[in-house]
């Protein structure tokens, strides 16, 4: 029971105090409204004065019944407006990343060995075969087209021999029939002259084209007196005409002579 009676004087003490805290919360703000805004004029009707009412007798009051000592307690404070709250709730530390973790490299798959395959007696023997057929087939190609080119070089050389011979040739056959021109002015046909018979002699020179008796007769003309004047001719003609290339010179001369030929005789 006395339980329920300090309950009860809580609660009642509880209502007592925000009723007075209302009440002074009012009176502040119409106090202040009071004082910002300037007095408004009033109109009063004058009224008489009604007669009092007659006086009604007060009722005795009870006494109330004194009340065992309450325990105060601290009032508890009004809970906080739910933004405020918010704002001031501290805000929670953000969680750290976790470091990555380190993740193992994968291990190398260890090399297969592969089987060495097995040797193809019958492709070897083949494969041999073709380089074998290869090699000759280069080596004959080889030795032939050495082979043409030697043969082309030879048919060159010879070509080229017998030019220069036939050049030679031609040279000294200009030679000795300037020779034979300058010899041939110096003969005197006999009158007895009978055809056209050849007379053969060898002479022998100096470089400078001197001739040195005695001339050789290699063949008579058959015929005593145009012998003799071929003879009386070439040692009056020395010394004879040189040659235009020293390679063309020879010691001894080969001289054919016919009275019939041109030019020949006076």
């Amino acid at each position: 029971m006395a339980d329920v009676r300090a309950e009860r004087g809580k609660w009642a003490s509880f209502v007592l105090s925000a009723a007075t805290h209302a009440l002074l919360v009012v009176v502040l703000i119409y106090g202040v409204r009071w004082q910002s805004h300037p007095p408004e004029a009033v109109e009063v009707e004058l009224v008489r004065d009604l007669p009092a009412p007659a006086p009604v007798p007060e009722r005795a009051k009870a006494e109330p019944r004194p009340l065992p000592p309450r325990e105060v307690k601290p009032q508890p404070r009004p809970a906080p407006r739910p933004d405020i709250a918010l704002r001031e709730k501290p805000e929670k530390p953000k969680p750290r990343p976790e470091p990555k973790k380190e993740v193992p490299a994968p291990r190398p798959e260890p090399k297969k060995e592969v089987p060495a395959p097995r040797p193809n007696p019958e492709l070897q023997r083949s494969l041999i075969d073709e380089q074998i057929r290869n090699e000759t087939e280069r080596l004959a190609q080889a030795r032939a087209a050495d082979e043409a080119a030697h043969q082309a070089k030879a048919v060159r050389e010879r070509q080229a021999d017998s030019a220069r011979e036939s050049a030679r040739a031609r040279a000294a056959a200009e030679y000795i029939d300037r020779v034979r021109a300058k010899i041939r002015g110096n003969i005197v046909l006999p009158a007895d002259v009978r055809g056209n018979p050849e007379a053969v002699f060898e002479v022998s020179q100096l470089p400078n084209g001197e001739v040195l008796p005695p001339l050789r007769l290699k063949r008579s003309s058959g015929h005593a007196g145009l012998d003799l004047a071929i003879e009386r001719a070439i040692l009056k003609s020395s010394p004879l005409p040189r040659p235009p290339s020293p390679e063309l010179f020879s010691r001894v001369l080969e001289l054919r002579f016919r009275p019939l030929e041109d030019g020949e005789g006076r």
